[in-house]
């Protein structure tokens, strides 16, 4: 039975937590569209990769966790056996054949911060210069090259090698992921 206080509290901080969910072979669009369907919130972060297709350079949306998505249910309500048997997902992931696992909130919040309102991961305020970074979009992809500037536009200067020579470009910081 509820008290008072408890009444006054919103859903989220009450009873609502976040979930890993195991997604079908390419089933993470889906499952974003059947889960949003069913009022339930996901959380599926991203970022671009470059990759070289027949010749060319692609950008490509890329999954930071591929094969599973974030779902925030509230568990006592039953919910999470509605989402396993959401279209694109296999299930929420568990230890305890009862019951799924919950994450930790200020795991998913830690990455909803760094990430825009679409779910694309943003790079760190950590390059600074003379960090080693690789290039992972854009016609540098793969190249690893040194930090020299960051300028007040966010553009970073980057010291590359090419062909025994110094060459200095402006890129953008989310084409770039900094080498530990």
């Amino acid at each position: 039975m509820l008290n008072a206080q408890d009444e006054t509290l919103p859903r989220e901080a009450s009873d609502l937590q976040w979930f890993a969910g195991q997604l079908k072979p390419n089933g993470l669009s889906l499952a974003e569209l059947n889960l949003a369907r069913q009022g339930i919130e996901s959380f599926c972060p991203w970022m671009i990769e470059t990759k070289r297709r027949e010749g060319k350079l692609q950008d490509f949306r890329r999954p930071l966790f591929p094969g599973y998505i974030f779902v925030r249910i509230d568990p006592k309500a039953g919910l999470w056996r509605t989402v396993n048997a959401t279209r694109g997902l296999t299930r929420l992931v568990q230890t305890d054949p009862r019951a799924p696992t919950p994450l930790p909130n200020d795991l998913i919040a830690g990455l909803r911060a760094r990430c825009s309102d679409n779910g694309e991961l943003h790079t760190g305020p950590e390059l600074s210069p003379g960090d080693m970074v690789r290039v992972v979009a854009g016609p540098f992809v793969d190249f690893v090259a040194k930090i020299e500037t960051i300028g007040e536009d966010a553009r970073i200067r980057v010291l590359f090698e090419l062909m025994n020579r110094k060459v200095v470009t402006a890129l953008d910081p989310a084409m770039l992921r900094k080498l530990e």
